[in-house]
């Protein structure tokens, strides 16, 4: 099985240095990698101690970002190394200031994983979620270096559960410690004798609960809504745009409304535009220059759409039309009921908080305004459905100081 492993991670190599030649994703992807070893070399000295954390993507990072942090602050005698293996993660994180170096992770195969080891001293190592590498998990465990899985979730159609995948089942037997997020994960690992696990729960909740606890109150975003409520739609695809814009000619001047799109590339902005002629451009009031009578603010920037949901009344989550829905609990950290499409059942936040009466699903323009109106006219409804989200925030925070906790202050 591991000849097979080796041969599958260096056809990967191969498949994605043809697909550079046509996709700049894939050729970041390559040239990010092609001189790891010089970069790595003389960052670390014989003295320094090192915890490694490594992320797959953007999305990995932020669930280990808390943990990231709160290391930073407590233990400030250790250097860290953060390592993405996506191009979106680095691209975006490549600066993160608690990080002493950031880098891509080198290709999973035993000669990199032995030069890796050698360039830096590591002393402990975070996975986050979902990254489980062989070669890496193999290296650490030989040399005696800690290493643990930040947020974990497990669910049985994974490749680990598989009546065939014993050998790869045995990656999770790597790791000196396992922090899941709920009691079905510990459960399933249980049943196949791996029990160096704790529930630690999602360190997503203590990231939003930080953000939410951020921010000030802007002037430009009073003048904006005036007396109106604000509905945020945050993540927001083609679809979602739509249902919104059928939606809003019925609405008539009730609520005002942050557009932020998932991509907000120039195309998708200028589409916007025109389909809400009634808008403000995000940059240009960030600059100073507020347009009377818009009804839309259209967020044109990149990195402001978790620090807005505190303005608004109601929030729409988009995406659910398409692979799934975008995060959620920023907007539910900041008390908002949220709103999204039909594709939400892989999201055990989305589902919890439907159950909980603070989430609703759309299908159609009619659902929104049923939804909206519904807020509009009853304000002790709205009240008690956004005291719930964030009742539903504050209530899972904490997983992060037990994952240091026990890291830092146990011998586990």
């Amino acid at each position: 099985m591991r000849l097979l492993y080796d041969i599958g991670i260096r056809f990967y190599y191969l498949m994605v240095l043809v697909a550079s030649t046509r996709n700049k994703k894939a050729a970041r992807w390559i040239a990010g990698r092609r001189r790891w070893r010089e970069e790595l070399s003389g960052k670390f000295g014989p003295g320094d101690r090192v915890i490694w954390f490594h992320c797959a993507s953007l999305g990995e990072f932020e669930q280990g970002r808390p943990v990231i942090e709160m290391v930073r602050e407590r233990y400030p005698e250790y250097k860290i190394l953060l390592t993405f293996f996506s191009p979106s993660g680095y691209d975006k994180r490549k600066n993160f200031a608690a990080a002493d170096l950031v880098s891509y992770l080198p290709l999973d195969t035993k000669s990199n994983v032995r030069a890796f080891l050698d360039l830096v001293p590591v002393q402990k190592a975070f996975f986050i979620k979902y990254e489980f590498w062989y070669h890496y998990l193999n290296g650490l465990s030989i040399g005696g270096v800690p290493v643990y899985l930040a947020s974990g979730h497990f669910n049985s159609s994974q490749l680990f559960f598989r009546w065939y995948a014993g050998w790869y089942r045995k990656f999770l037997g790597r790791f000196t410690h396992i922090f899941v997020q709920d009691r079905q994960s510990a459960e399933l690992l249980g049943r196949y004798g791996i029990d160096r696990v704790t529930v630690a729960g999602d360190t997503r909740f203590d990231r939003v609960a930080v953000i939410n606890g951020n921010g000030t109150r802007k002037k430009q975003m009073a003048i904006f809504s005036g007396d109106l409520p604000l509905v945020i739609a945050g993540s927001t695809w083609e679809k979602d745009e739509m249902i919104i814009r059928e939606a809003r000619t019925k609405l008539e001047e009730t609520v005002k409304w942050v557009i932020a799109p998932h991509e907000p590339s120039e195309q998708n902005i200028r589409r916007l535009m025109l389909w809400f002629p009634d808008h403000q451009l995000f940059s240009e009031m960030q600059n100073g220059s507020m347009k009377q009578g818009a009804g839309v603010l259209i967020v044109d920037t990149m990195g402001h759409l978790s620090s807005l949901y505190r303005y608004g009344s109601m929030a729409y989550i988009g995406g659910g039309f398409g692979r799934g829905i975008h995060n959620i609990l920023e907007a539910a950290a900041a008390g908002l009921p949220v709103m999204f499409g039909p594709n939400f059942r892989r999201f055990r936040e989305a589902v919890e908080l439907q159950n909980d009466g603070a989430a609703y699903v759309v299908e159609h323009a009619e659902d929104l305004l049923l939804v909206i109106n519904g807020f509009l006219g009853n304000k002790e409804l709205l009240k008690q459905r956004s005291q719930t989200a964030l009742n539903y925030t504050v209530s899972r925070t904490g997983a992060t100081g037990r994952i240091v906790d026990f890291v830092f202050k146990s011998n586990g």
